[in-house]
């Protein structure tokens, strides 16, 4: 943190404030299994390595992370999206509402319930198996998610999360009903990106793209340098109406990008064991920081720590109030 003032306004944030955030996540949900083991021998059968399984451990992936970021970190979290009518939605609700999420906004719509499963021989993962259907959501169940939304706009929300994997359900419609309802609201809108037409997110407040989805949003790779991520930033803030762009850069950190104002923070992870899921702890302690009326330079100072601490985790991880206010 920067001042004993900051240290101070964050502390009491992560303390109490975040407790009363209530945060509603749409998307695209999905179920992360992780089959852990040890390789000692390659297969009589095949030139393959063969992985005694030792435990399995599932955890919520996709959206569901982001939904599980906020509730780990203390918010009231309300989540929507589509699943399947199958043993893993069995799962994946146990560990939603484990963590006191509300999950009524889940639409039970196809055969299967997203999984990315993760073969894992020591500490290398050896394979990835995905289980997904992609097709775009039917008009109704974007209806039933609207309907889920409008009931919590009335009982009363402090901001919203699209986190799109580009799996189906974020469509246009879906996108820009959520966004013309949050302003209707004064509420802020967070978008995390996939698509390379960002004009499905055009009017929210915040998007927070990596380096490579920063890139396919200008048609071109990008250099990992300030200068060209807050070029980029600006022209895509400006042809699609945007309030900031929070760019995560890998090893050079984050850069918050507003309408002529920028500020870059360095990477602080010690130790690099694994990056999948830190994209969903920036954007969770991001918006929770900003419903929780933090200035949005130290939410992102925030958003940048927490993913420190992630990436430093085995497998996706989330992070707590409790570890957040330990590295502050």
């Amino acid at each position: 943190m920067r001042s004993k003032d900051e240290l101070e306004t964050t502390g009491n944030f992560l303390r109490e404030g975040i407790k009363q955030c209530r945060l509603l996540v749409v998307g695209d949900v999905m179920l992360d299994q992780y089959m852990y083991g040890e390789v000692e021998r390659i297969s009589p059968e095949a030139p393959v390595p063969v992985n005694h399984l030792e435990k399995q451990v599932n955890v919520p992936g996709g959206a569901a992370n982001v939904a599980f970021n906020l509730a780990r970190l203390g918010c009231q979290t309300h989540i929507a999206g589509v699943v399947g009518d199958d043993y893993r939605c069995d799962i994946l609700e146990e560990l939603l509402q484990g963590e006191g999420i509300d999950c009524d906004g889940l639409v039970k719509e196809r055969k299967d319930t997203i999984a990315k499963i993760r073969i894992i021989g020591g500490h290398q993962q050896m394979l990835r198996l995905d289980i997904e259907e992609t097709k775009p959501i039917s008009e109704k169940t974007v209806e039933a998610m609207v309907g889920y939304a409008q009931r919590l706009f009335s009982s009363g929300l402090d901001g919203i999360i699209i986190s799109d994997y580009k799996k189906g359900v974020c469509t246009s419609h879906l996108c820009q009903t959520l966004i013309a309802y949050a302003h209707c609201y004064g509420l802020p809108i967070f978008v995390d990106p996939k698509q390379r037409n960002w004009e499905i997110y055009s009017g929210a407040d915040f998007i927070t793209p990596n380096l490579k989805e920063l890139g396919e949003a200008m048609g071109q790779k990008l250099h990992n340098d300030d200068e060209t991520v807050c070029r980029a930033a600006e022209w895509l803030m400006k042809k699609y109406d945007l309030g900031s762009v929070v760019a995560t850069r890998s090893e050079k950190g984050l850069s918050i990008c507003r309408k002529g104002a920028a500020e870059h923070l360095p990477a602080v992870a010690k130790d690099v064991f694994d990056v999948s899921g830190a994209g969903d702890t920036v954007l969770a302690v991001l918006a929770a920081g900003v419903a929780g009326k933090l200035p949005v330079g130290l939410a992102a100072h925030l958003a940048n720590i927490a993913a420190g601490i992630g990436v430093g985790k085995v497998g996706t991880y989330a992070v707590s109030a409790e570890e957040l206010l330990s590295e502050v």
